[in-house]
This record gives C-alpha cells, structure tokens and sequence, in this order.
C-alpha cells in the first residue's frame, strides 16, 4: 500500500518500476535458472554453490519384512549404524522416487542378452516374464531410492578426495547391510532430474556433454 505523503507523479514512478522490474525478471528466468545448482561434473559430483558440494548413490531395499525376528533385530541395528556414520560435517538426504515404467531404459535392463548356446530360449523367455511383470507390477510404477551427502569444500580440488572417501564407506556400509548399491555419475544424476522434473514429458533423454 502506498503512503499518504506520496505524491500522483511518485505513484506513478513506482508502478512503471515495478512493471520493468516484472517484465526483466520474466525475461531473463529460464528453465536451466530453476535448477538449485551450479555445475555438474562427469563423475557425478556436483557443485551446488560456491562451497557445497554433493554426490547421490543409488541403493536397494532392505529384506527386512520377510527376515526372522533376530535378523531383524540386527539389520535395524546395522541400519542405525549407517544412519551415526554421518557426523556433523556431512550432510545427508533419502529420496524415495516413483517414476513411470514407460520409459524403456528399464525394461532395457532386463533384457538378458543371448549367449548362442542351448539356453537361449530360456533367456528370452525369462526376459519376457520379468518385463511383464514390470509392465503390470507396482501399478506401472518404477520405485527408487537414493541417498544424497554433501560436504563443505573451497574447491572442486579439495572436496574430491574427501567425497570419494564418503562414498567408499557407505558403499562398505550397504554391503555390510546385504544391499545392492551404487553411485551415480553425472550423466545419471542428469537424467535423474529429468525424470522428476517434467513429469508428462514425452521426449526422449537426450544429453551430451559437449
């Protein structure tokens, strides 16, 4: 709201300013601008802002459910065990994604490819059955999940090392656990974002680093 003391002539001013300052902001933001960092480096770290830098592995779920009651007992603990590893110069994100299964990157996976001997039709058939299943399970749903830790460095240079050194132990971690993990590189971590961002898209992952 505008003050009493302000005059028709400065009314004015501040409207046709708020108008320009409008109209620059619509002009100069793009779709790259809304992405929360700042570069993405080939071997999947990324630098978020000037001193903050991160890295997201990929893991699989726990069989937990279907363990014994002492087995359970011991992958909680060994859970909360991964959970302490994280002081408090590492930060650390879950994020739990469900994507759609009509992207065939992952009924590519799980073609099992021929070998030329006697075992080939076994293979073909085995590979139809697992991507019907993913066309029918989960309500047509891909369910991933991810953990993302960051840390605090002047430089790509002097959080390199350490990062690698992070992700060495929780990889160690989820092995201890009997699960299947892997980081992601760049290029991955790229299609990630795609994959959640434009949701309805329809076009194809493309990207080069050139």
């Amino acid at each position: 709201m505008y003050t009493k003391n302000l005059s028709r002539a400065d009314k004015n001013a501040i409207d046709t300013a708020i108008r320009k300052a409008k109209k620059e902001d619509k002009k100069q933001m793009s779709a790259q601008d809304s992405i929360p960092f700042q570069q993405m480096f080939r071997d999947g770290i990324c630098k978020v802002s000037d001193n903050y830098y991160t890295k997201t592995i990929r893991f699989q779920d726990i069989n937990y459910q279907l363990n014994q009651n002492e087995d359970k007992t011991a992958i909680f603990d060994g859970w909360s065990d991964f959970l302490n590893y994280f002081d408090s110069s590492v930060n650390f994100e879950l994020s739990f994604m469900n994507l759609s299964a009509k992207d065939d990157s992952f009924s590519r996976q799980l073609i099992i490819p021929p070998q030329g001997d006697d075992f080939d039709e076994i293979r073909e058939e085995y590979t139809e059955m697992l991507q019907d299943r993913l066309a029918r399970g989960n309500n047509g749903l891909i369910k991933t999940k991810y953990i993302t830790f960051g840390i605090e460095a002047d430089n790509i240079k002097a959080a390199k090392p350490r990062i690698e050194r992070i992700e060495t132990d929780i990889l160690n971690n989820f092995k201890k656990l009997g699960v299947a993990a892997a980081p992601l590189n760049g290029t991955e971590r790229l299609k990630v974002m795609y994959d959640m961002f434009p949701l309805d898209a329809t076009d194809p992952w493309r990207f080069s680093w050139d």
